[in-house]
Formats: C-alpha cells, sequence, structure tokens
C-alpha cells in the first residue's frame, strides 16, 4: 500500500526548547554494556510518577501474564559509505536511508553543496559507483548504484560501515552489538535501540511467563538524524518510514488478556499508526508519518520501554505524550544524578 498515515496534530503552547535537559557529557554512553540486560533499568509510574531503579534483567518481573510484546524486528544495514568524485577524488560521505528498488536509495550526502544530480562517486576503491539522479527539495539525494563483480548489496555490505551515530565517538563498539539479537528484515539506517537490551535467554523466560511476544517491522530512517528545528513542535514534520503488520500478529494483539508493551518508539509508532479509537489494531503495508507529542491520545499501547532520548528530539516528545512532560524531565533529571547511562548505548526506562 503507498498510504503514508499522518497523524492529526494536537494543539499545544508547548516549545521544543520545552524538552531541554542538561546532560553532562560523561554520561552519554559510547559503548555498550558488558552484557545486554545488564544495563540498568528505571521504571515510571506514568500517573503516579513513581520510580524505582532497577536492571533490565528484571523486565520479567515488570511484565505479566497475559501481556503481549511488540518487537521491531528490522535490520541496521552497513548505511554510511565513503568514496570519492569521479571527476575531481573529493572525499564524500553517503549515508543510505531508505531502497527505493533497482539499486536506488534516498541518500544524505556530504558536502551535499557539490554533489548534484549527474555528480558520479566511486566508492571502495572502485568496487561499487554512485550516480546522484535526483536532488530533492530537502536536500537528499535519489542515488543509483552499480557494481560489477557482485550485486550492489553485496558491495554495500563489503564497503560500508555501521551508521553510528554522531555522539558516539568511540569506533572500538562491536558492530554486532548495535543490532537486536532478533534482527531479520535489513532496512534500517539506525538500530531501534530500546531492543538492544535483550538476550535470546531473557525473551525466554518472559515466553515463559506467559507473556507473547510478536514483531512487526519499521526501518529506522532520516527522522533519526534530523533534529527538530523549529521553535514551535506543531510545525515539525516527520519524514515517512516504511512499515508493516501482519494479520497474524494483529489478531495476537487484539485477542489479548492483558497490556501491549511497545519496545521502542518504533514499534510503539506502528501500533498507534494502524489502531482504531478502540485500541485495535489492523494488518497494514505501507509508510507512517505519524508524529507523537504531548496532547496525543495514545489508542492502543500501554506500556513502553525505551532508552534516554537526546533534548528536544522528538523520541522524548513521545515519551512525554504516553507520561507526562513534567513527570519525564523529572525522571531524566534523576537519572542525570545517578549517573545513568544515556543515549542509543545506554540504560533503559519502563514506563507503565
Amino acid at each position: 500500500m503507498s498510504e503514508i498515515i499522518r497523524n492529526i496534530p494536537s494543539h499545544t503552547d508547548l516549545k521544543t526548547e520545552d524538552f531541554f535537559y542538561s546532560l553532562p557529557e560523561k554520561l552519554i554512553a559510547q559503548t555498550p554494556a558488558e552484557k545486554r540486560d545488564c544495563s540498568r533499568l528505571m521504571t515510571l509510574n506514568r500517573l503516579t510518577g513513581e520510580i524505582r531503579h532497577k536492571h533490565f534483567f528484571d523486565i520479567v518481573d515488570e511484565l505479566r501474564e497475559g501481556d503481549v510484546l511488540v518487537l521491531n524486528r528490522s535490520r541496521v544495514i552497513p548505511a554510511r559509505l565513503y568514496g570519492k568524485r569521479k571527476d575531481t577524488a573529493a572525499p564524500v560521505e553517503i549515508l543510505l536511508l531508505r531502497a527505493l528498488g533497482g539499486d536506488v536509495w534516498e541518500t544524505l550526502v556530504k558536502p551535499g553543496k557539490r554533489c548534484k544530480t549527474g555528480a558520479e562517486i566511486v566508492l571502495g576503491d572502485g568496487l561499487l559507483s554512485a550516480e546522484i539522479t535526483e536532488v530533492k527539495d530537502d536536500g537528499n539525494r535519489i542515488v543509483r548504484f552499480s557494481c560489477k563483480d557482485m550485486t550492489v548489496s553485496e558491495a554495500i555490505h563489503k564497503v560500508g560501515e555501521m551508521p553510528l551515530p554522531p555522539y558516539i565517538t568511540s569506533r572500538a563498539a562491536d558492530s554486532g552489538r548495535y543490532q537486536t539479537v532478533y534482527s531479520k528484515e535489513e532496512g534500517s539506517a539506525a538500530a531501534p535501540t530500546a531492543g538492544l537490551h535483550f538476550t535470546d535467554e531473557l525473551l525466554d523466560k518472559i515466553r515463559a511467563k506467559g507473556v507473547k511476544i510478536v514483531t512487526v517491522l519499521l526501518h529506522v530512517g532520516l527522522g533519526t538524524f534530523r533534529p527538530v528545528k523549529e521553535k514551535e513542535i506543531e510545525k515539525h514534520t516527520m519524514h515517512s518510514e516504511w512499515f508493516s503488520i501482519g494479520k497474524e500478529e494483529a489478531e495476537i494483539i487484539n485477542n489479548r488478556k492483558g497490556r501491549l508493551v511497545a519496545v521502542g518508539t518504533t514499534s510503539c509508532r506502528v501500533l498507534e499508526s494502524v489502531a482504531d479509537e478502540n485500541g485495535k489494531v489492523k494488518a497494514f503495508e505501507g509508510e507512517t508519518a505519524i508524529f507523537i507529542y504531548p496532547g496525543y491520545k495514545f489508542k492502543a499501547v500501554q506500556a513502553l520501554i525505551t532508552n534516554f532520548h537526546l533534548p528536544e528530539s522528538t523520541l522524548i516528545m513521545l515519551v512525554s505524550a504516553f507520561s507526562d512532560r513534567e513527570k519525564v524531565l523529572s525522571a531524566y533529571r534523576i537519572a542525570v544524578e545517578n549517573e545513568y547511562r544515556f543515549f542509543s548505548f545506554g540504560d533503559a526506562m519502563f514506563l507503565y
């Protein structure tokens, strides 16, 4: 389906600056925890504001028999490519954002001003070639790749690097730790990081408790890399991301006895994109540009597992909508005081 799902934004007087908090640089996690499920876990009762401090393996105790846990099975591709312009040998960086079919991708190109339509880029010492076929209004480039000795996909895996976020300055992290243990389908330009805390053993314990686990798919794209530049959050435009949810998964969700627990903001956005006013979800395949911020009324998701997000980001806005902005920012201040680790490789929250 080609439909792009968007929500009708609720009016709010909140500004982007209302989602700012102060974070010492030392608390930005540069590497993952030694063991995935040994990261810390803060639980937040979104109604009372009660906070408890645990470890992620304690999530088993927070889940209940009859709950349904929803995971995003998208897998990160080595989406950062380095090359040179064919005519000038000037260095160029390409970040793959979304596959458009036929070895064509929507990308971010740096430096963009010098890479106009028709520009050719050589990558991997000539293993892979790229031609810019279109410059979009938002500055993104449409790029057609070609390769003589192997498929374009194989070449991208050979020459590409894992697209770690810019705030992670260490390149020592094992690229396998930037994938969830249940990732299946390639297509994301960034990891759905709330899921990085799970191990296969932990998932088995969760199933043994009577919690059903289903997966949905959302390929994380451009929105992850674009900050909110508008002062009034209502004016911010979310870029669309491709997603799908199957019929069997929708039936399990709709027939559950307990809560619907989303793992990460990506799973949350999928569920809210396909839920009706009664909280029933439907099978769907398409794109979503849903933007969730305070004033939004959740229709399906009843509990949320997520990481600690960047100040003034759409992600902290979503979490604030699920709970309460003041409670969330207070929890973040407590996390700073207790030296939790922040962002992609950092610690987790459970909001219920």
